[in-house]
């Protein structure tokens, strides 16, 4: 999980059209003949086009997240008939990962989707693939220059701890004196002080809101379990815990049923089906859960296959693909949980 550029974001939709709708019809005098100030290159589509290979190197998928990375990715390619992938078995090791790229670099591939295990570590890999003239769609956590990939997408951890801290804001701000507590991630990584930031940021705006307290977990069942068992024993009464990680978060619960504590409500991190379901039960502390959506690999491949084709982005007027699209950190709870239950991932 990732290192995320400063909020460069980008909003899908409908601006650009509307924006050329509105010139268009401000600009009576122009020449009932003139051009709409549009590309008319085709964009990306269903409809099978040039063959694409596309290669794909991700790190080991040794947590629930990081699967959901490979099956999106797989089941993404699949959809469509001129898109052959060609998928690494992924690594934690930064030496067996720049190998696994090299081979798929030699191999000449169309494209290129790199989530790295280290950014900083395989950047020079991705300057490799860039210079042989192979297009890299950095996913997720990123190089440490722009020249390495063409295109960069990921998830935004400072929106997702933002968002989770509004909608605690938002539950407790009729209660005096109200207290908060985090179950954070790693804690060397930058990702776990950009959510832990936006946190803290939101509450901000909720005066009678404080945070008493804080435990930094390593996203496991078993880290999630003892270091919730650590804040519920040190602090006797809370309103609300924000936790990183649904992953980790399963041991949370755990602890908590173990606990017999059911004052607070918790809002969970990252989009776990099974923090979909209980979510959807509504019988227990957990009633939200903040979006890093694992399908970014399937959104990924499709910029990898636009790219390979020489299209752009369907709904957008340009004539390439964007250089930078940052993800929205959406806050799933029992009024929504149904639209986003396929996406869960175990």
């Amino acid at each position: 999980m990732p290192q995320i550029p400063s909020r460069r974001g980008l909003l899908f939709g409908g601006a650009a059209v509307g924006a050329t709708a509105l010139l268009a019809s401000c600009t009576s005098n122009e020449p009932k003949n003139s051009k709409p100030a549009v590309s008319d290159r085709p964009a990306a589509d269903d409809k099978p086009g040039k063959p694409v290979t596309i290669g794909f190197a991700g790190p080991q998928a040794d947590h629930g997240w990081l699967n959901a990375i490979n099956e999106n990715a797989k089941s993404r390619a699949e959809k469509y008939s001129d898109v052959t992938l060609e998928i690494t078995e992924g690594s934690n090791d930064t030496a067996a990962q720049i190998g696994q790229i090299e081979t798929l670099i030699n191999k000449k591939v169309d494209v290129l989707v790199i989530l790295p295990a280290d950014g900083k570590a395989l950047t020079q890999v991705g300057l490799k693939a860039m210079r042989a003239g192979i297009p890299v769609v950095n996913l997720d956590r990123i190089f440490d220059s722009p020249q390495a990939y063409r295109c960069w997408i990921g998830g935004d951890n400072y929106g997702m701890g933002f968002n989770a801290g509004q909608y605690i804001g938002e539950k407790l701000k009729g209660k005096q004196n109200a207290k908060v507590v985090e179950l954070a991630g790693l804690d060397n990584l930058e990702l776990t002080k950009q959510r832990t930031q936006g946190f803290d940021d939101a509450l901000k705006n909720y005066p009678n809101i404080t945070k008493v307290a804080r435990q930094a977990a390593e996203f496991t069942v078993e880290s999630g379990q003892s270091k919730m068992a650590q804040l519920l024993q040190a602090q006797k009464h809370i309103d609300a815990l924000w936790n990183h990680d649904d992953d980790q978060g399963v041991g949370a619960l755990r602890a908590i049923e173990q606990a017999g504590r059911d004052e607070f409500l918790m809002v969970g991190g990252a989009g776990a089906l099974s923090a979909f379901e209980q979510i959807k039960q509504d019988r227990g502390v957990l009633k939200a859960t903040v979006l890093y959506p694992p399908t970014m690999a399937a959104s990924a491949i499709d910029l990898a296959r636009a790219l390979g084709q020489g299209k752009g982005v369907s709904g957008m007027a340009e004539f390439e693909i964007p250089a930078s699209i940052t993800l929205f950190s959406a806050v799933v709870d029992k009024t929504n949980v149904d639209q986003y239950m396929p996406t869960g991932f175990r």
